[in-house]
């Protein structure tokens, strides 16, 4: 297996730069990975896929404005900082440009979202020779104030204000990801309840995402990619009632590959029945992987050589897979964060 493996070719104008509306309007590609066959939806009809006693696990994350600009004190140089993942209160890993004229002790001073000085600061800490640095703001509660969200560098279209909820989820709640779990974007609180309505259960998980949802594998062999850590929460209530619906013969339905991580971790490393668990997240999934929790899953058309696409290969079969995605760009689906949807069942 090489990485090089999971290249397909995809016409730069079925990126798409701007979320579908409503958002389930969106399309749908049904893929059935035992015997190949494909149907096209629309994704409100999803709810003629579950049946009553199955389960939704989502990931209820909420994406946080990362990127910050301000600048350096001491030489009045423009900086911008990305943050990447919450270390403690205040502390995080970040990426910094000009990362080379801010050592260790350098302060920002950051503006506020309107470009004006909004009195607080940012601290470099550390630096790492993987090129991310260490920092401390000077008041996290602000952080809200300060940033915008960082929207995948395929997006070349920088939200608005009142545009910014279209890259959260509907029941997003836990702030901490840097990039947002966008096969849940398509559902509505209408399409929920009336999912909920038929029967189904609606679960939860949260998982902080990091920037390795949209950062190409650059080693020719997949298994040598570092995977970052991602912070992530199983509670005691969503994995009893996981437990209940796989005793009862009902089907886990794993809604984004971040929502599948979580699970599938607590299985690999905790064993099944599940177990509730908070912490640190590390699992990277390739063709052979042995699924223990998720039966269906909901996902978006992800990068070539991404970590999320082979997740999504290692389920369905990567040829099965690349027949879908052949047949999606022969049928001008739009593609990645704001794109369509498919179900692989």
């Amino acid at each position: 297996m090489k990485t090089s493996d999971f290249d397909y070719e995809l016409p730069p104008e079925l990126i798409a730069q701007t979320p579908a509306e409503p958002r389930d309007a969106s399309r749908l590609l049904v893929l059935d990975r035992k015997g190949g066959k494909i149907e096209h939806r629309r994704f409100f009809d999803i709810i003629g896929y579950l049946h009553p006693g199955d389960a939704l696990v989502f990931n209820d994350s909420r994406v946080i404005p990362a990127r910050l600009f301000g600048l350096k004190k001491s030489t009045g140089a423009r900086v911008e900082a990305l943050l990447l993942l919450r270390r403690g209160f205040g502390e995080w890993q970040a990426l910094l440009k000009p990362a080379q004229r801010l050592g260790v002790g350098a302060i920002v001073d950051l503006y506020d979202r309107s470009g004006s000085p909004s009195g607080q600061t940012l601290e470099v800490l550390s630096k790492s020779e993987d090129g991310t640095a260490v920092v401390r703001l000077s008041d996290e509660n602000r952080l809200t104030e300060l940033g915008i969200l960082a929207l995948p560098p395929y997006i070349h279209h920088q939200l608005s204000e009142s545009e910014a909820e279209r890259y959260q989820t509907v029941y997003s709640r836990i702030a901490g990801s840097v990039a947002a779990p966008t096969a849940g974007l398509h559902f509505t609180p209408e399409l929920l309840k009336a999912i909920e309505s038929k029967g189904v259960r609606l679960l939860f998980v949260t998982l902080n995402i990091g920037l390795d949802t949209f950062r190409p594998v650059k080693e020719e062999d997949p298994a040598l990619h570092p995977i970052h850590r991602e912070y992530a929460v199983l509670s005691a209530e969503t994995a009893e009632a996981i437990n209940q619906v796989k005793a009862s013969g009902g089907r886990v339905f794993g809604v984004g590959t971040s929502a599948v991580r979580t699970l599938e971790w607590a299985a690999k490393n905790q064993g099944l029945p599940l177990k509730p668990f908070e912490g640190w997240v590390e699992l990277f999934i390739l063709p052979g992987f042995k699924f223990q929790v998720i039966d269906n899953l909901i996902t978006n058309f992800h990068l070539p050589r991404g970590t999320p696409l082979m997740l999504a290969a290692a389920f369905a079969g990567w040829e099965t897979l690349k027949q879908g995605y052949r047949n999606a760009v022969d049928e001008r689906y739009r593609f990645y964060s704001f794109g369509d949807s498919m179900l692989i069942l």
